[in-house]
């Protein structure tokens, strides 16, 4: 019952990680830009809720991996594509964060640290593209996900 449960959430939880992290990123090169501490703030609190969903939307796409039953070679390698790519971006914001909190904390946020907070935001808009258009292309082209082929035999 839990994993149905974890399931069922995928396609709802995976919005708030691609929403969170291309919101951080704007405010962030925005706020590195503009000199505006309360926008640089607001992108780090708005990276660590991102970095909290995009663990639960790995959490729950695994758990949706294994309750799918109608997988083909073709889907399967996009399957890998996407998941290889929601890792990429889970660990990759994970250690963008951290690396934040860290520079914030030593007062070393400033010069040059900061400018590379832009690469890195680029990186991450980068990284949930790639994702998300992968999941996407799972949904729509192969139904995974869908109430149509994981309610009845496709037979």
């Amino acid at each position: 019952m839990e994993t149905n449960f974890l399931v069922g959430l995928h396609p709802n939880v995976v919005h708030f990680p691609i929403a969170l992290i291309v919101t951080y990123s704007i405010l962030e090169i925005v706020g590195i830009i503009s000199k505006k501490e309360f926008v640089s703030n607001a992108a780090l609190l708005i990276l660590s809720i991102g970095v909290v969903t995009a663990f639960l939307a790995v959490l729950t796409g695994n758990q949706a991996f294994e309750q799918f039953e109608y997988w083909t070679e073709e889907s399967k390698a996009l399957l890998n594509e996407h998941q290889t790519f929601a890792t990429y971006l889970m660990w990759s914001s994970f250690l963008v964060c951290s690396f934040r909190i860290y520079l914030v904390l030593k007062k070393k946020f400033v010069g040059i640290a900061k400018y590379l907070f832009i690469l890195f935001a680029a990186t991450l808009i980068f990284l949930v593209y790639q994702t998300g258009i992968r999941g996407g292309t799972l949904v729509k082209k192969y139904g995974v996900g869908t109430e149509l082929l994981n309610s009845s035999d496709p037979k």
